[in-house]
Formats: C-alpha cells, sequence, structure tokens
C-alpha cells in the first residue's frame, strides 16, 4: 500500500502548493503526485528495499505534510534509491557508464562559430566537452540528446549539507549556454544538521522531527511554537528563519534538537546511521541533546524545462535538483524533491527517446582548442577564491537577506568572476579549477535572482521587503 486511507492526492497536492507559496506550476505537482507511485513500484521490482510493518510500508509525516505519506528506507532513502538504479543501469548491455569524467561545456551552435543569444529560440545541444581525468585530456562526446543530472550546488555556501561534487556543474553549463535559469533564489536551507565544528555539516533528518524531536536554545527552552503554531512541523524555512534568529538575538553558535523522551530501542532502530554518526562525535542520540545549525541544502529553482523535462535548448534535457521543474516554487516541501526527480527523469527519457529520431549532430564540430594554455595552476589561487566566495554567500547571501548585503555580494563575486576567468583562460582545465569557476557562475545567478525579487516568499527572506507582494507572484527568469 503506498497511501494512507486518510490521504489524497488532492491533499498531497495542497500540502505541496501551500510550502511553495504561490510559485508552483499545479500541473508539474498533479504530476508527481499522481505518476509517483508507478514509479516507486517499479523500484520495489528492481529490488529497492523500503521499510516496512508486516508487509505494509512504513509511512511518515514530515514538516509541511498533513499526513504520513513519506515512504522511506530508514534514514538511508536517497542512497536506497540510488543504489537499486546504477545496479538497473549496469545490468543494461547498452548502456556505458564513464568513471573518473568531467563536463566541462555543452556543445552548442557556439562552439561553430555562430552567434548565440538567450533570446535565440533556435539553439541546440550537440553533446558535451568532457574531461578525462586519467588522461587529462577533454574529450568531444557527442550525442543527439543530452541530459543533465548533476544535482545542486550547495557548495557556494560556507555550511552545507551537499557533497563536495555539488558544485552546480549543470547549471553553470546550462547558463553559459544560455539556456534559461528560472528561481535561483530559493535556496533551502535545511534546520538540522549536526553542529560540529571543522567538519563537514551531517544532515539530521527531518523526520526525527516528524518522530517528536524538540528544539531547544541553550537554556533548554523549546521555541519553535514563539515562531509557527505547527511548532517544529512547520516548513523549513521557517524553521530554519527561526533558529537563525535564535543565534543571533542569543549569540550562539548551535540551538539543540532534543530526542531524549523517545524510546531509545526506536531511535536506533528508525535512525541507525543518524545515531552511528552522532556516537563517532561523542553524542548519544538517546540521552543526548544534538547541537544543531542550519546548512544550505536544496535549490528549488535552477535550468527551466517543461513538463518533459525539456530545457530550452533544443535536445537538452535536465532533471533532479539542477533542473526547475515548477514542482517547487518558492519552497519545497519535505522529500518531494525525490519524487520529482524520479518522475521527471522518466518524463525526460520518453521525450528524449522522440527527440533523437529527427535530431541530427553537424560534421563540423570541433574537437578541444586548448592552445596557448600552461599547466601552471597554483593551487592556492583556487583554494583562497573558492573559501572567499563560500564565505561572502553565507554571510551576504544566507538565510536572511537585504539589498545592502546582496550588493555587497555582487561586487565580490564580479572580481573574482573576472579573476577566474582570466585564470581559466591561460591554464588547461582541471576538476578543481572548472568546480571554482561554476560555483562562481551560479553563485552570481542566486544573487541576480535575489535582487530581482522585491518581497520575501518562501525561502526568500529580505529585511528591506519582508512582506509578501501580490504584484511579485511570478517565478525568476534569466535568460
Amino acid at each position: 500500500m503506498l497511501r494512507s486511507t486518510d490521504d489524497s492526492f488532492e491533499q498531497h497536492t495542497r500540502d505541496t502548493l501551500v510550502a511553495g507559496a504561490g510559485l508552483c506550476n499545479p500541473e508539474a505537482v498533479e504530476l508527481i503526485v499522481k505518476e509517483g507511485p508507478a514509479i516507486i513500484r517499479e523500484l520495489i521490482s528492481r529490488g529497492a528495499e523500503f521499510t516496512s510493518n508486516n508487509g505494509t510500508l512504513d509511512l511518515v509525516r514530515e514538516g509541511g505534510h498533513g499526513q504520513k505519506r513519506i515512504i522511506h528506507a530508514r534514514d538511508s532513502t536517497g542512497r536506497e534509491i540510488e543504489m537499486t538504479l546504477l545496479k538497473a543501469v549496469e545490468d543494461h548491455e547498452n548502456i556505458t557508464m564513464l568513471e573518473h569524467h568531467f563536463a566541462v561545456d555543452v556543445i552548442t551552435e557556439h562552439h561553430l562559430g555562430k552567434k548565440i543569444t538567450r533570446y535565440s529560440e533556435n539553439k541546440h545541444c550537440f553533446g558535451a566537452y568532457v574531461l578525462n581525468t586519467s588522461t587529462d585530456r577533454v574529450e568531444t562526446v557527442l550525442a543527439r540528446a543530452t541530459l543533465l543530472a548533476t544535482g545542486g550546488a550547495g557548495r557556494v555556501y560556507l555550511h552545507t549539507t551537499n557533497p563536495e561534487i555539488a558544485t552546480g556543474d549543470g547549471i553553470a553549463m546550462a547558463y553559459r549556454a544560455k539556456a534559461r535559469v528560472a528561481n535561483m533564489e530559493f535556496i533551502q536551507f535545511h534546520p538540522t544538521t549536526l553542529y560540529t565544528p571543522g567538519s563537514d555539516s551531517f544532515l539530521i533528518s527531518e523526520a526525527v522531527r516528524g518522530h517528536g524531536g524538540i528544539l531547544r536554545n541553550s537554556d533548554g527552552n523549546a521555541f519553535m511554537p514563539d515562531y509557527d503554531e505547527r511548532a517544529e512541523l512547520a516548513p523549513r524555512d521557517i524553521v530554519a528563519r527561526a533558529i537563525d534568529d535564535q543565534l543571533k538575538k542569543r549569540g550562539d553558535e548551535c540551538v539543540f534538537l532534543d530526542v531524549t523522551h523517545i524510546d531509545a530501542k526506536k531511535l536506533r532502530t528508525e535512525f541507525p546511521t543518524i545515531h552511528a554518526t552522532c556516537l563517532q562525535h561523542g553524542i548519544d542520540i538517546t540521552s543526548d541533546l544534538i547541537p544543531v545549525v542550519p546548512a544550505a541544502h536544496y535549490i528549488c529553482g535552477g535550468v527551466w524545462t517543461d513538463l518533459d523535462g525539456a530545457t530550452t535548448i533544443k535536445g537538452l534535457f535536465a532533471a533532479g535538483e539542477v533542473a526547475c521543474t515548477g514542482v517547487h516554487g518558492a519552497n519545497r516541501l519535505a522529500s518531494n524533491s525525490l519524487l520529482e526527480a524520479l518522475v521527471f527523469a522518466k518524463r525526460a527519457a520518453e521525450c528524449a527517446a522522440g527527440y533523437i529520431r529527427k535530431a541530427n549532430i553537424p560534421d563540423n564540430i570541433p574537437d578541444w582548442d586548448d592552445s596557448g594554455t600552461t599547466e601552471t595552476e597554483e593551487w592556492i589561487l583556487v583554494s583562497h577564491n573558492k573559501k572567499e566566495l563560500q564565505q561572502v554567500m553565507w554571510d551576504y547571501v544566507g538565510i536572511v537577506r537585504s539589498d545592502l548585503r546582496l550588493e555587497r555580494a555582487f561586487r565580490r563575486t564580479r572580481l573574482l568572476h573576472e579573476e577566474v576567468e582570466d585564470y581559466y583562460k591561460r591554464n588547461t582545465v582541471s576538476v578543481s579549477l572548472c568546480q571554482l569557476r561554476n560555483l562562481i557562475a551560479v553563485s552570481y545567478v542566486i544573487i541576480r535572482s535575489a535582487m530581482m525579487r522585491k518581497e520575501s516568499r518562501g525561502l526568500h527572506f529580505s529585511t528591506d521587503y519582508p512582506a509578501v507582494s501580490g504584484q511579485a507572484r511570478n517565478d525568476t527568469v534569466i535568460g
């Protein structure tokens, strides 16, 4: 059974639209809600093992949801889906996986010497230039259809739940190719990541609050009821801003998530990864409070696509966090991301299969030209610029924003862009250099998008425009 008897498609759709603060595309939302169950059944048939009780899938509730409707694999749902799909790819005789390769840029008419503008409708993608990290050579990979599935860009921020590879590569490549990018100001900060100075942020799943976890300040007071009647089950943006407000008012470095009142055996069973990771840092969640802080987690915007995952460049598709499908609007409802990625990946694959039957690749696409470049990359320049960018984004384009902060971030990012572009043109490409270049491009788009929105809506909160504006109820589109 994939849905509670108390739940319905209409309720899930309504919860998503409410969380999206007026910017969701209702048609896109209905697609994932109604097409999702069939895809979940397909995953199960392929071997995905989701948590169940007596043969019935265990459904949990997270922030913003009115019902228990979220299927999970303990606290590693994303990994379970990923491993199931990877096995399916590995077992498929017609799929070749290129490991140790890094996409540098998608190939368009621009590489044929034609002038392409953001307003040109006749743009095509013919594949990508890809760095083979085993040979340090950029290879030309031609394709009649190309799908961006590069994930998010949390590494533009100093604190993030995202892995090292989440550097916005797909968004940056699409932006440089002059595809339309939308709603990049809406960055979801996960309210609760483990606070461990000097270590990467580790996500304390929202399901922990769904199971009854209570947020407390350093005095032990439960503060969420002061901010929202839903308390710990309020949408993530409200919880993140509440924690941010507590930290700034009190001068504390973290708040605490209390689950000590929940049965210890249940905690160890339901959250084995979280329990084990916290133990590595000397925290036993069954008896100790968990120190937590917000961290950049998810981008609700991305490369604009239609309902079939097609971007504004013909032959270029996108699915997952890299895409802006219209599902999330100004704020993603918890766990909708996996559902959206599955539904739109399937739709994009089907659309791409039809597109390639009529697509052609020009025979004069040039190979990568690195003439005139040298291999004198100074790692200190790359690492320093990356740290500077992340600090600027965290300080000025974080949970709470203002015109002054955004203007400062814009000026500093522009200088970093000029520096890195000059450096990029003079040096042979490397993964770290490409990632830095992509991080700067994505940061620039986030800042520009935030400056364009003269209101506070969903994940974008501005002290200069604290109210929601009816006139601003539209997407922020660049390109």
